[in-house]
């Protein structure tokens, strides 16, 4: 399967940030310092989780709906999806040869300064696609 959705459980930590479970995958936890970080954390944790489970032959379990997972006062339920294509890519790091045009003077300048051309091309499609390593 390309695309895994479960509920994520987040806790308001004491100190701030939030502390992540998934109900249904009790081995899968998490933390963040703030929201916009826990739930990049829960993203990586889920899809790590989820290609482990793939990567063993493991059974799948089924998602369970967000009304029947209880939570505390405060505590709250966030879905959160693995794009397992993208992930089985970028665990297996295989590389594609491309084309790419650029101006002669370009190609002469960056010689020159012993530019790299493919790990600058890489560099600036992910600085583009806002991807971190």
């Amino acid at each position: 399967m390309d695309r895994y959705m479960y509920y994520a459980v987040f806790e308001p930590c004491e100190k701030g940030g939030y502390s992540i479970y998934f109900p249904d995958l009790p081995s899968c936890i998490t933390e963040g310092d703030d929201l916009s970080e826990a739930l990049a954390m829960a993203k990586d944790a889920l899809e790590l989780h989820m290609y482990c489970i793939e990567e063993d032959s493991d059974d799948i379990p089924q998602p369970t709906p967000p009304e029947k997972i209880k939570v505390a006062g405060g505590d709250f339920v966030v879905p959160i999806i693995a794009d397992m294509k993208l992930v089985r890519t970028q665990i297996s790091n295989k590389t594609a040869n491309i084309t790419v045009t650029v101006p002669q003077w370009l190609k002469d300048r960056g010689e020159e300064s012993d530019l790299n051309f493919s790990q600058l091309l890489q560099e600036a499609v992910k600085q583009k696609l806002n991807i971190a390593d």
